[in-house]
């Protein structure tokens, strides 16, 4: 015999005995917006409410947690902007051995660490804070709900989670990394010397071309030389190698100065002052630009375009794509792939140029610029009224365009100190 509801009206349809200060009749609880579950499922107690109040309320503990730690990052990073706080650069550089210049307390090509188990601790911290309620498993923690009345209640764990990686990631600062990736011993007639490749990178990014520079110790004794010279106080505690009278070549030798010079650049790069100075510019690129533009001038262009997107990539990374050489960088970068038949990409560095000249009317690469755009603009197919009203507006205010020089002349004749 099937069991009947205890809790259930009978059938005269008058409520049961304390019935009425349980909910009222059907009419009252109708005009109260309460609706009667249907037969057999669960009606949310007390305790199912409470306890959903208090998952929203980990909830918002979790997501205070996470506002307070933002800040608190945001003014880290904010004090190391405005200089309060060193970046990663020590005050001094005490040597365990100082003919090497190894500094003790800056490893040589800087990194990041992941913050994966800090994170999943923080995250059981919060757990426990919580006096052991338990968030929802099965169906209702596939579907982000809280309790049993199917409402959404905000992130889950592992969202929250995500949250704080996506942030954390988001305020780190992209910073330059200095790796010596070989050296190699060179033999010219009388001298020999060693030539170290260093490869320049972002961190957190993966580079499909690298940008690289080949130096030997002379290049680099003589960016040593020149910075001290003019940052003295700031070049005092970095360390560079001394010359060494014998024992130049040996491995041992070789590997503790590329890791000497890994310290060396990152601590420069570490000064705002230093790392924008033209001297220590000219240190990366000033080489490059010299050898573009003599394989340009003697027809060598497969060569030179290389030579130039090298250098363009050096700029880009340490942060100088608005300066003079950097326009002079995309000349040649135009006049090397339009002598190589490669006309899209020549018309790609003509409207990059432009771009940045957008507010300067009187820079000497402004009517070149716009002359070689119109013409590859008319080459593919692209629009080029822009280009050709601005051409009018230098015309109409006294520029003689008849005389401006090519692209392909101005490199010739820009000297590069």
């Amino acid at each position: 015999m099937p069991c009947r509801d205890v809790t259930a009206p009978p059938r005269s349809g008058f409520p049961a005995e304390g019935g009425a200060a349980q909910g009222g009749s059907r009419d009252e609880q109708r005009r109260s917006g309460h609706r009667s579950a249907p037969p057999g499922a669960a009606r949310p107690g007390p305790a199912q409410h409470g306890t959903a109040r208090r998952a929203a309320g980990m909830a918002a503990r979790i997501l205070h947690r996470l506002r307070h730690a933002l800040g608190a990052d945001g003014a880290r990073e904010e004090r190391t902007r405005d200089g309060v706080e060193a970046e990663d650069c020590p005050e001094s550089s005490e040597l365990e051995d100082d003919t090497e210049g190894l500094s003790t307390r800056l490893s040589g090509t800087l990194s990041f660490s992941g913050h994966g188990e800090d994170e999943e601790e923080e995250e059981e911290e919060e757990e426990e804070d919580g006096g052991g309620e338990e968030l929802p498993t099965g169906d209702a923690a596939r579907d982000g709900e809280w309790g049993p009345a199917g409402r959404p209640g905000g992130l889950l764990t592992r969202q929250l989670q995500e949250l704080w990686r996506r942030s954390r990631s988001s305020l780190v600062p992209q910073r330059l990394l200095f790796e010596v990736t070989s050296a190699s011993v060179v033999s010219e007639r009388s001298s020999k010397y060693v030539l170290y490749t260093i490869y320049l990178i972002r961190s957190g990014q993966l580079d499909k071309a690298p940008a690289a520079i080949a130096r030997r110790y002379s290049d680099f004794e003589r960016l040593n030389r020149r910075l001290r010279g003019r940052f003295g106080c700031d070049m005092a505690g970095i360390a560079f190698p001394r010359k060494r009278l014998r024992r130049n070549f040996t491995a041992e030798t070789i590997a503790k100065r590329s890791r000497a010079f890994e310290q060396f650049l990152s601590h420069l790069h570490s000064i705002a002052e230093i790392r924008r100075s033209p001297e220590f510019l000219e240190f990366f690129f000033l080489q490059d630009l010299r050898a573009a533009q003599r394989l340009t001038c003697t027809g060598m262009y497969r060569e030179a375009l290389a030579t130039w997107a090298n250098a363009y990539r050096l700029q880009d990374r340490l942060g100088v794509c608005g300066s003079g050489r950097f326009l002079l960088t995309l000349a040649g970068l135009v006049v090397c792939h339009q002598e190589l038949d490669q006309l899209g990409e020549a018309h790609g560095c003509c409207e990059q140029a432009l771009q940045l000249l957008e507010a300067q009317d009187s820079h000497p690469l402004l009517g070149p610029f716009l002359q070689a755009h119109v013409h590859l603009a008319w080459k593919v197919g692209k629009d080029k009224r822009q280009s050709e009203a601005r051409l009018q507006g230098l015309q109409e205010a006294g520029v003689p365009l008849q005389q401006q020089p090519s692209l392909k002349e101005c490199l010739i004749k820009e000297p590069l100190e």
